[in-house]
């Protein structure tokens, strides 16, 4: 059993954390008291307003986390209650109006664990003034240790041993900061007691501290440690030495770095702050030449992979070829043997058939020989022109065989060739599409308070003209000259009526006191005008 507590802010956060039902299988609000909403966001308003309008505190609850052994078996409502009402009682809660959740949730080893959440409204409403909560660690250790005798629990070692100071659970600022550092609680004190043992002066050990990551500081008490985070701890609480109090601190740092000439924790957090912006600023830049370098290797595969396709199409291309001129030269060597065969038959027909004796002497003497002769000549003409019209018409395939060959592998090597220059081109997109986002990225991080990008405010106007940004920005509302121009004619005319307009009633006045009060008469030929007006 693990009972944590501590004097909270920020009503709506709590509320929101305790209905948080992503993080937990289950989420039960067992009892809202002393408030009119009844739900926590609504309860939690309030007592926030009462501890605003009654007290001066910013921390107008206090919440407190109960954890059983789930080993030990699981606690009963009536259990829970028990320890809640004992907590109270204790901490001057009692009356107080109070929030109950209850949380089942799964645990690092997948077995599922119930908790509770109990929050406490510390504004005293008789009395109008906040409940000062002192010593609630050690006052939440006696209730835990009188419920488990009580009920026959078995507590941890370090509640065992709590009062020897060994082996202490960590609050909840311990657990935060743990949490965020990643650093034990152990381990940083047992590093800077570490550094204040090994250094032999003043300067050595404020030096080994900033090596650190720490930034020795003047606090609501002496000598403060602000860490990489933001995070404050008293150097004295840092130093795990019984014999290295505060007194020991001032006596060791007082003569080269005094207190009051320490910058402020304030400082301390905005340098702090300004460091993790600069690591986080590198570690992106770090992070973008990742990715150039990650984007190079890819486009250097893909590029390495379409190379070695075009170089197995150009060996491909290469032996077709070399393979289509031998299918050529042996169809050539074919229809020559052929040729040649036909030759050769009809050369030895004539052979067997030749007249030999008297018939040889005979067909020479009666013309036939002569005659055999000129058909023989005819017929190697025949077979002369229809061998060659052969050798034509293999020549003809065979050129157009090769050109539609050379025609189908240009077309693949061009496709090929256009590919590799729509890749170039895509790899481009990509770089450029990669350092834009960089930019934008990085140009975010300044935005957000970095102040070592240039301003981009520049002046960009013509030579020999100055910018109007004020006439450009009311261009809309602003007149042209030449309706300024005319608005002034029109006012001139206006003008000189209104004078002659006033020239003319005073005369009529001049007239009138002549005449003795009466109404001048107008002309004949005025009145005429009048008429036909």
């Amino acid at each position: 059993m693990i009972a944590k507590g501590s004097v909270r802010g920020g009503g709506a956060d709590i509320a929101t954390h305790l209905s948080n039902a992503h993080d937990n299988e289950c989420v039960e609000v067992h009892e809202i008291r002393g408030s009119v909403a009844d739900d926590l966001h609504g309860a939690f308003s309030e007592w926030e307003a009462q501890a605003h309008a009654m007290t001066r505190t910013k921390k107008g609850f206090y919440s407190l986390i109960v954890s059983p052994d789930e080993k030990q078996g699981r606690w009963s409502r009536e259990q829970y209650l028990e320890f809640i009402d004992r907590a109270g009682k204790s901490l001057g809660l009692t009356d107080q109006g109070r929030a109950i959740v209850f949380h089942i949730k799964e645990g690092e080893d997948g077995e599922l664990r119930e908790h509770c959440h109990v929050v406490w409204s510390r504004t005293d409403i008789q009395e109008c003034k906040a409940i000062d909560i002192n010593f609630d660690r050690y006052k939440l250790m006696n209730v835990s240790r009188s419920f488990a005798l009580d009920h026959n629990l078995k507590m941890p070692s370090g509640y065992e041993n709590w009062h020897s100071g060994e082996n202490d659970p960590l609050t909840l600022h311990e657990k935060a900061m743990q949490d965020l550092t990643g650093i034990a609680k152990e381990e940083r004190q047992q590093h800077i007691t570490g550094l204040w043992q090994r250094s032999d002066s003043p300067s050595a050990f404020v030096a080994a501290l900033s090596d650190s990551g720490y930034i020795l500081t003047q606090g609501k008490r002496p000598y403060a440690l602000v860490d990489y985070y933001g995070q404050v701890n008293s150097l004295p609480r840092m130093i795990d030495d019984k014999h290295v109090r505060l007194a020991e601190v001032k006596r060791f740092l007082g003569e080269e770095f005094p207190n009051d000439r320490l910058p402020s924790v304030e400082e301390a957090k905005a340098l702090a702050k300004k460091q993790r912006e600069e690591h986080k600023l590198l570690a992106k830049k770090e992070e973008h030449a990742e990715q150039r370098e990650i984007l190079r290797e890819g486009q250097e595969q893909r590029a390495a992979k379409l190379k070695a396709e075009v170089a197995e199409k150009e060996e491909a291309r290469r032996v077709d070829r070399e393979a289509f001129e031998r299918s050529a030269e042996d169809r050539h060597t074919a229809l020559r043997q052929q040729h040649d065969g036909q030759d050769f038959e009809v050369q030895i027909k004539r052979w067997e058939n030749n007249p030999e004796g008297l018939s040889a002497f005979l067909s020479k003497v009666s013309g036939a020989s002569f005659i055999r002769k000129k058909l023989q000549e005819r017929e190697d003409r025949k077979r002369a022109d229809a061998q060659h019209q052969e050798k034509e018409a293999l020549a003809r395939r065979i050129h157009d065989e090769r050109q539609s060959l050379h025609i189908l592998q240009n077309t693949q090597m061009r496709e090929l060739h256009r590919q590799q220059k729509a890749q170039e081109l895509t790899f481009a997109r990509e770089r450029s599409s990669l350092k834009k986002a960089q930019s934008r990225e990085l140009a975010a991080h300044y935005r957000k308070g970095h102040q070592h990008m240039p301003s981009a405010a520049l002046t960009l106007t013509p030579s020999g003209r100055m910018a109007q940004p004020a006439r450009a920005q009311n261009r809309h509302a602003m007149q042209t000259a030449k309706e300024l121009n005319v608005k002034a004619k029109g006012e001139h005319e206006a003008e000189k009526l209104m004078s002659l307009s006033q020239d003319f009633a005073d005369t009529a006045r001049k007239l009138e006191r002549d005449q003795g009060g009466r109404r001048p008469n107008l002309p004949d030929q005025g009145r005429e005008k009048g008429r036909k007006r």
